[in-house]
């Protein structure tokens, strides 16, 4: 397991991009749902799906996370040559080459001494990338580290998909983390069972063709005009259940390993995988569902590794700009990966959500 402490670094600045383009549930009722409006009224309760924000035309993630990108800067007065560093945290980048970070420091107009690099994670890259920008301030190596986390899903499910097609929007974030003088520790816990790999996938376009010696979930192989190799896949049932073994788990470990208590943490905010999974953990950790924020997913949609990120600006701004908060970060999904951690935010610049039209 992957356990770190920091205590240098601290996360000044969260601004989150979706699409103003969206889709109700109800959009889909025929396509989707053969007309059945129970049917639909029934998923919007148990699972609090609602509405989700997507990209349409050429739109890419890049774009979201530029956009977010250029108000913090602006609106935060950080000069493009400050920042040491851009993580770019994505499944869905612009090119396989070259990496989009490259791409998003040219179009920032940011300093040739800026190092770029890209993190090929979903539901738990953006505590995956806070770790790493955390990192490299502990080290000295770095003073400012834009990190850019998002993903626009909708362009790999199948829209006739009713497993997943309703279930994801798009969305890109940025977050600025720099250098601190705070006596505030982070701490950080990581972990990654790949045995499972193909519970979350889109087996083709890559280079691995997909083959049953390899991946183990033979339903991954029945094609229609619903779904094909190239479109998303995900077993629904086997993600709910890792959900709620891996992060009640997660979330004690990281209070025991940060050495404070859950009474003492303002809010949890999990990775908007449903509002059904979410409250099943909270449950299961007697956590207030006043702490845990569930309701973005049925506002924007599953947003992968944008999905925290835009629960803090959705769901908490108001109280994160105006005094200081204890917070656990939590995400978990694709890889299967799942990570934590226990920072504070302290009056930190965080806006409404804003729009790409």
């Amino acid at each position: 397991m992957a356990k770190s402490t920091f205590n240098k670094a601290k996360v000044s600045a969260i601004v989150t991009c979706v699409p103003e383009n969206h889709r109700f549930l109800e959009d889909d009722i025929d396509t989707l749902y053969n007309g059945d409006i129970k049917q639909v009224n029934r998923i919007k309760k148990s699972i609090g799906l609602n509405k989700r924000h997507i990209v349409d035309g050429d739109v890419t993630t890049s774009d979201l996370c530029e956009k977010a990108a250029n108000k913090l800067l602006y609106d935060m007065q950080v000069s493009k040559n400050e920042i040491d560093a851009i993580i770019f945290v994505s499944q869905t980048p612009d090119y396989f080459q070259p990496a989009t970070a490259a791409y998003l420091q040219g179009k920032l107009d940011l300093s040739e001494n800026c190092a770029a690099f890209d993190v090929n994670q979903g539901c738990a890259g953006y505590v995956y990338g806070l770790w790493l920008a955390h990192m490299m301030i502990e080290t000295n190596s770095c003073s400012k580290v834009l990190l850019l986390a998002g993903d626009t899903l909708s362009k790999v499910v199948n829209p006739l998909d009713s497993n997943v097609a309703t279930l994801f929007g798009d969305a890109g974030t940025a977050t600025l983390i720099e250098i601190s003088e705070s006596q505030n520790p982070s701490f950080f816990t990581l972990h990654t069972n790949g045995k499972k790999f193909d519970t979350i996938i889109q087996p083709e376009g890559a280079f691995r063709k997909p083959s049953k010696k390899i991946i183990n979930d033979e339903r991954i192989f029945e094609t229609s005009e619903k779904r094909s190799l190239k479109d998303f896949y995900m077993d629904g049932a086997a993600v709910f259940n890792f959900s709620i073994e891996t992060e009640p788990k997660a979330i004690k470990e990281i209070l025991e390993f940060s050495g404070v208590t859950q009474e003492s943490i303002d809010y949890i905010i999990f990775h908007q995988a449903n509002k059904y999974i979410i409250s099943n953990i909270a449950r299961r950790l007697k956590i207030p569902l006043d702490k845990a924020p569930s309701e973005t997913t049925g506002k924007y949609g599953n947003q992968s590794s944008a999905s925290i990120p835009s629960t803090i600006c959705d769901a908490i701004n108001n109280d994160v700009n105006e005094k200081e908060l204890n917070l656990i970060l939590s995400g978990f999904g694709v890889g299967l990966s799942w990570a934590a951690c226990q920072l504070t935010l302290d009056k930190i610049y965080c806006p409404d959500i804003i729009y790409y039209k």
